[in-house]
């Protein structure tokens, strides 16, 4: 089964290029099959990373960064991979 785990987070005023740093120079603890990262408006920040797992698998994710990068919590959706019929 592949799961892809999603970690987005909103930068704090003027902090979006430092946010989008802190995020791609994060390592996780295992390689994923697949990791990509996107912007957005706002100072936002997508990670999406896809795994060879089942769905309540433990898998490594993204840290909360340091407080003073988010406007939030960072908000995070685990999906499981479907057929197309």
């Amino acid at each position: 089964m592949t799961v892809a785990l999603m970690w987005e987070a909103r930068a704090a005023e003027g902090r979006g290029a430092d946010l989008l740093a802190w995020a791609r120079a994060q390592r996780l603890a295992e390689e994923p099959l697949r990791r990509e990262t996107f912007r957005a408006p706002q100072d936002r920040v997508l990670v999406v990373t896809w795994w060879d797992a089942p769905y309540d698998a433990p898998l490594p994710e993204l840290p909360e960064p340091d407080p003073e990068l988010v406007t939030r919590a960072v908000h995070r959706w685990r999906f499981e991979a479907v057929a197309d019929d």
